[in-house]
């Protein structure tokens, strides 16, 4: 579910990257711990909502992103509610859901660069380790653009299938797969090119 940066004026996208990474983890932090009521839950959820009208984003652009995420929903709120009951299944998938939206709000509202920046310096410490933050945050980068990518693929099979009057089923993953691996090693390739890699 990754969103992907959108132009704009608005008070979320004018403050500095760092600060709306923070806010992020801060804000996921208590999303996760403090709702423990159905009720707290949904007043969580609105409050991220509310975010999202702060950072220029409207009402189609919310159930967008909700609609991205109607697996993630569906899957949680079955299995939470099959093995836990019906309101820790709404306390969890809720808490999780508004998690979700919060780093969507965040790649909607900053640009991949400046993002990539603050997490190079954040690990800058970790250089006397051996860590190189540079290549951390290269990696992060390339993981971030491979998901709209296979995103695409996975569009392309589904209406190829579609096309063939074939039903989705496990072949559909296979493709997919061999897809998504072909490109990896075309960007391999690529990376090799460069010395990169």
């Amino acid at each position: 579910m990754i969103a992907l940066y959108r132009p704009g004026t608005s008070p979320l996208h004018r403050a500095p990257a760092w600060a709306k990474l923070l806010g992020l983890a801060l804000l996921a932090l208590v999303v996760s711990l403090y709702p423990h009521t159905a009720g707290t839950a949904l007043g969580a959820f609105t409050a991220v909502v509310l975010l999202f009208l702060l950072g220029g984003a409207g009402p189609r652009e919310i159930a967008r992103q909700l609609w991205r995420a109607r697996w993630i929903v569906l899957i949680l709120a079955l299995s939470q509610g099959v093995f836990l009951g019906p309101e820790a299944a709404i306390i969890g998938t809720t808490r999780v859901v508004a998690v979700v939206l919060l780093a969507a709000l965040v790649t909607l509202t900053s640009p991949m660069g400046e993002l990539l920046e603050v997490l190079q310096g954040t690990l800058a410490p970790l250089r006397r380790l051996g860590v190189d933050p540079w290549r951390v945050a290269f990696t992060v980068s390339l993981a971030i653009a491979a998901v709209p990518v296979v995103a695409g693929f996975a569009a392309q099979v589904r209406e190829a299938q579609r096309a063939r009057g074939v039903r989705l089923g496990p072949r559909a993953v296979v493709t997919l797969l061999v897809l998504a691996l072909r490109h990896g090693d075309d960007v391999a390739d690529a990376l090799t090119a460069r010395g990169l890699a």
